[in-house]
Parts: structure tokens; C-alpha cells; sequence
């Protein structure tokens, strides 16, 4: 049994979705997603090529790549305004209740985020989560983003386990995918639209949301 369990924020904890408002006034109907998929497609592409720009950047040119798509012009303050909303994303619902159980029953929790350290420690603090975490850790420290093996590996270390002992916790199959691959166990939370791919090893936990993931890793202790 994995006892440290490691939280992607983006998607997993916080819900992007408190940003359609502002992207689809700025950009139009779907946009926020299709930000967040070219910000995803950009890092994974950065990844590949063993090239690094840190999450801020990504996100900053992945939107000049949207507005030019749909040919949207925003002026700088509104560029600023939208990314700004990062910082103050809520968590899902049922995350901070999930949490607080999973803390309880003895799990040593960690968070772990393409975000650099500065925005990570401010989303988690503005959604109230950062007291659950012994560590809030940043890709930015390996100057890799993930889904590198390099990531994984660096938050085993800081936690003083080896990656054999850590188990990723994340929306996202590709993440993962990625920790499995350097060794990690892996817990996927199936948030609407989420999905694993075929391509990649199945995760011994899935759940929909993080409470039933929460419940399931409670349950093999």
C-alpha cells in the first residue's frame, strides 16, 4: 500500500471551469478548453523536444495562439486580466472534505504542478487546500514539465521515498500514465470529459470524483 499520495492542482483540485465566463466574453463559446488543450499540447511538445518554458509562459503563449485562431485581437490588460484567473480558481466541490478524510486516515499528501511554485502557492491558497499538503512541488525545479520522468522522480526525493512508495493522484490519464511509467502507483479521477487511453497501464483506483477515489484508497488500509 502507497501511503504518499501526490496531487496534480490544474483540473484534479481546482475547477478550470470558473474561467468560461471570462474566456468565452473575451473569446467566444469553447474557448477556456481550447486554451487549456493547446496549453497542454504546447507543454507536451516542450516536453518531447527536452525544451522547458515555465507554466506561465505556456499559458500566456498557448492564448496568443487561440486568439489568432479564432482572429480575436485582446490588448494587453485583457490578456493579463484572463490569466489572472488562475490564481483564483475554486476547488471541486467535493475536494476539501476529500481531502480532510484522506489526511485523517494517516496519508502524507503532497501536491505536485506544471504551475510555477509562486502560482502554485497561491492557488492552493486561495482555494483553502494548501494546509493539507507537506509539500507544494513545481516542475519548475527540474525545469522539466510533466508528463517527464524527471518530475516524478524529484517529488519522490523531496519526500524522501522512492517512487515505488508515491502514488499520483490526477484528472489527467496522461499524468498518470507518466508517473506509472517512472515507476509510480496512480489514481485516476474520471471528471466529465475525462478519460484514460487505450494506449496507456490502467490505474488500480479510478473513480469520478476525488471523494470516490478518496473512499477506495481509505478502503485498502
Amino acid at each position: 500500500m502507497t501511503d504518499v499520495l501526490v496531487f496534480d492542482v490544474n483540473e484534479t483540485l481546482l475547477d478550470l471551469s470558473a474561467l468560461d465566463p471570462a474566456f468565452e466574453g473575451a473569446l467566444g463559446p469553447g474557448s477556456r478548453p481550447e486554451w487549456f488543450q493547446e496549453v497542454l499540447l504546447q507543454s507536451f511538445a516542450l516536453t518531447a523536444s527536452q525544451r522547458y518554458s515555465d507554466f506561465s509562459a505556456v499559458g500566456r503563449a498557448a492564448l496568443q495562439l487561440v486568439t489568432e485562431r479564432r482572429q480575436v485581437t485582446l490588448g494587453a490588460e485583457e490578456v493579463d486580466a484572463l490569466l489572472a484567473g488562475m490564481v483564483r480558481l475554486p476547488p471541486h466541490p467535493e475536494v476539501p472534505a476529500a481531502l480532510a478524510s484522506l489526511a485523517d486516515t494517516g496519508f502524507r499528501m503532497a501536491a505536485l504542478t506544471n504551475s510555477t511554485p509562486a502560482v502554485a502557492g497561491a492557488q492552493l491558497g486561495h482555494a483553502g487546500l494548501a494546509g493539507h499538503f507537506e509539500q507544494i512541488m513545481s516542475v519548475d525545479e527540474v525545469q522539466r514539465l510533466k508528463p517527464a520522468p524527471e518530475v516524478y522522480r524529484m517529488a519522490a526525493a523531496r519526500l524522501g521515498v522512492t517512487t515505488g512508495e508515491m502514488r499520483m493522484v490526477a484528472a489527467h490519464g496522461w499524468d498518470v500514465a507518466g508517473a506509472m511509467a517512472a515507476g509510480c502507483a496512480g489514481a485516476f479521477i474520471a471528471r466529465p470529459g475525462a478519460a484514460l487511453s487505450p494506449l496507456d497501464p490502467v490505474p488500480d483506483v479510478i473513480g469520478r470524483d476525488l471523494s470516490e477515489v478518496a473512499a477506495a484508497l481509505m478502503a485498502r488500509r
